[in-house]
């Protein structure tokens, strides 16, 4: 996918979009400008009782890197009878590879992933009866009516913004990455990998090393 890097720069979330909750610690809340307003937006229409929660945002290389080792350090133990090109399509679904062409959408600034949460800010289940991963395609079958309804409409409400949506991830959205691109048939991206100075995410990336010790194989 050619890109087109159109320069829009990254901002802060707390700042430009207030009434976003940002669901994490680790989480950090920039993104890009034109990606920060479609989320405000989408944000002021969901239904009253609902606000829109982001527990990912922008992600500097070197977490995505992090993030993929251990995911495919996990998918080896978990399924050592495996050959390479099995445990890359595993691994690759749920994260996208940091040394390809074109980066990693959350690298690019272009990619949030959010939850629905209610009025008191708690997570809305938009799985159920199932656990969250097993449920992550966007149109799953075999939800409650109540948590299809919920999730439409969050799905609805990002979509009619302008974002587009990973179909194995009903909490991924972007605009502008070459994921969007693809998926909307446009000719190019327009957002390229993007860094951030450090001293602005310092903390939450030391959240964020620290939650990796904690976190067990998502695959067992």
């Amino acid at each position: 996918m050619p890109e087109r890097e159109n320069g829009d720069p990254l901002v802060d979330l707390r700042v430009l979009a207030s009434h976003i909750k940002i669901v994490r610690p680790q989480t950090i809340p920039w993104c890009r400008k034109r990606v920060a307003e479609m989320a405000a937006e989408a944000a002021l229409k969901l239904p009253k009782g609902f606000q829109l929660g982001l527990t990912e945002g922008w992600r500097p290389i070197d977490r995505q890197w992090r993030i993929y080792e251990f995911m495919w350090k996990s998918a080896e133990e978990a399924f050592p009878e495996r050959t390479f090109a099995s445990l890359r399509r595993t691994v690759n679904r749920w994260v996208a590879p940091p040394n390809r062409k074109a980066p990693p959408g959350h690298c690019t600034g272009a990619a949030l992933d959010v939850n629905l949460l209610d009025s008191e800010g708690e997570v809305v289940d938009v799985s159920a009866p199932f656990e969250r991963f097993k449920a992550a395609p966007t149109y799953a079958v075999g939800l409650t009516p109540e948590a299809h309804e919920k999730r439409m409409m969050l799905v609805e409400t990002l979509l009619s913004v302008g974002f587009s949506n990973c179909r194995d991830e009903w909490w991924h959205y972007s605009y502008g990455d070459a994921g969007w691109a693809v998926r909307t048939g446009q000719p190019f991206c327009v957002y390229g990998l993007v860094h951030l100075d450090v001293e602005l995410y310092e903390k939450e990336e030391e959240l964020a090393e620290e939650a990796m010790k904690e976190r067990t194989n998502p695959f067992l």
